[in-house]
């Protein structure tokens, strides 16, 4: 079957339906489409596949991941999505929607070049991880498009990490990489060639799939649990409003995020928070004060109250406690703003842009029962998350984005990782019987 009657069947309408809501069908089988038509526009008609990389919401466990610390996150409906094929050359190439730039790399050569942007640099390092991990790599082409927001918080460097690690993965070794796998990869691409000093959070949420609870304890072996909660059937919705400042030049804010909670570990003969108890710290306050710094003290008890608090938030949403879950939410959101102080740049006054979106939807949300709100993802400029009924987000996009001026998005979380998309139709037309 071609790959515009793929989409078009009964089975490819439940694949989109199952990644994107029943409410995205018609729009996401004409986003991929276009992406087809556009594929074939720069390399003609040939045998292609379609992949998704979703981007990630962080609902708790703010910059906890690298201090070995507990994190809930889901894959979103936002996704990075391509048309590839595999080629005999060892080299990849591809274009991107919005981007005259062809981009070119080959795999005889994964040095770091004066030249590369970000992009280049990350497909350079998710090539020399896969082979630094003992995988297997080779060329392939492609057309790529995002509706992940760049530089906002919701991943759009891991969502793209993980796409081209999910088509590497798929044409050359067999689907052998696990989520972990993937993400390390990424992850590896980030620290080496990008000089991103980033944990494994954003890469496994967008890997996997689905609202997750992700314990950081052993980073080598993280452990990962699916949380069966599904915020739309149960009558809220996730909206991430884009605030207007950008996170793009913000890598010496997060580095001293994970820097000084392990300074504090450091000054007790740890090497991360994880390694201490807040009595650990209360003991040395004194000492610990001196030698890292209050704003570091305030980061480390951060850490010791989310870490517990992913706990509550699992736990709240297992036994049915909605409230309670929102509650812990609203609490990670303030603990973010006033003790981890990722919300605005201490160095800049007049830029707030986090804080005034929070401050906003606090007073829209007074009258709202069930509500929340908080700083989403790293911090310091991008997006805040805000859930709340269902019967109310058409008032509060209009509202927000009215006094702000910047995009609002209402998404989901689903239950699709980073996927080739086109194996989950095939896997769904064998479900269902059709051989054709």
């Amino acid at each position: 079957m071609k790959d515009m009657e793929l989409l078009n069947s009964s089975e490819g309408q439940i694949v989109l339906a199952r990644m994107y809501g029943q409410q995205q069908i018609s729009e996401q089988t004409s986003r991929y489409q276009s992406l087809i038509q556009a594929y074939q526009e720069y390399f003609g008609v040939g045998d292609i596949e379609l992949f998704s990389a979703p981007g990630r919401c962080e609902i708790g466990g703010n910059h906890t991941d690298h201090n070995h610390g507990k994190v809930l996150a889901g894959s979103i409906t936002l996704d990075t999505i391509a048309v590839a094929a595999k080629v005999e050359e060892s080299v990849i190439t591809f274009f991107s929607e919005g981007y005259q730039t062809k981009y070119v790399i080959d795999l005889n050569d994964l040095s770091p070049k004066p030249e590369d942007d970000g992009t280049m640099l990350l497909v350079r390092g998710i090539a020399a991880g896969l082979l630094e991990f003992g995988y297997r790599i080779g060329g392939f082409q492609a057309y790529i498009s995002s509706n992940v927001f760049s530089a906002s918080g919701l991943s759009s460097s891991a969502s793209f990490e993980m796409l081209i690690c999910t088509i590497l993965n798929h044409f050359y070794n067999e689907g052998a990489l696990d989520t972990v796998a993937t993400s390390k990869i990424g992850q590896y691409a980030e620290n080496v060639y990008w000089n991103k000093p980033s944990g494994l959070l954003d890469q496994m949420a967008c890997a996997y799939g689905g609202l997750i609870s992700i314990d950081f304890e052993n980073p080598k072996e993280p452990i990962i649990k699916p949380v069966h909660w599904n915020f739309e059937q149960n009558g809220y919705s996730l909206v991430i409003v884009n605030t207007g400042g950008n996170h793009a030049d913000l890598t010496d804010d997060y580095a001293a995020v994970p820097n000084e909670m392990r300074a504090v570990a450091q000054s007790l003969g740890a090497s991360v928070c994880r390694d201490l108890s807040p009595e650990d710290l209360y003991a040395n306050l004194k000492m610990v004060r001196e030698k890292a710094g209050d704003r570091a003290v305030l980061r480390a008890l951060h850490f010791f109250e989310e870490n517990k608090r992913v706990d509550e938030q699992v736990k709240s949403l297992e036994e049915g406690r909605f409230s309670d879950f929102l509650k812990l939410v609203t609490e990670s959101g303030n603990s973010s703003w006033k003790w981890l102080q990722n919300v605005y740049r201490s160095r800049i006054d007049r830029e707030q842009d986090v804080s005034v979106a929070l401050a906003l939807t606090e007073m829209y949300l007074k009258s709202i029962d069930d509500s929340a709100c908080r700083v989403h993802g790293g911090g310091f400029a991008g997006v805040i998350l805000t859930i709340l009924p269902n019967d109310h987000v058409d008032d509060y996009k209009a509202w927000i984005s009215g006094m702000l001026g910047t995009p609002v998005l209402v998404v989901n979380v689903r239950e699709d990782g980073a996927v080739n998309v086109s194996e989950l139709i095939h896997a769904e037309r064998t479900r269902s019987g059709c051989t054709n």
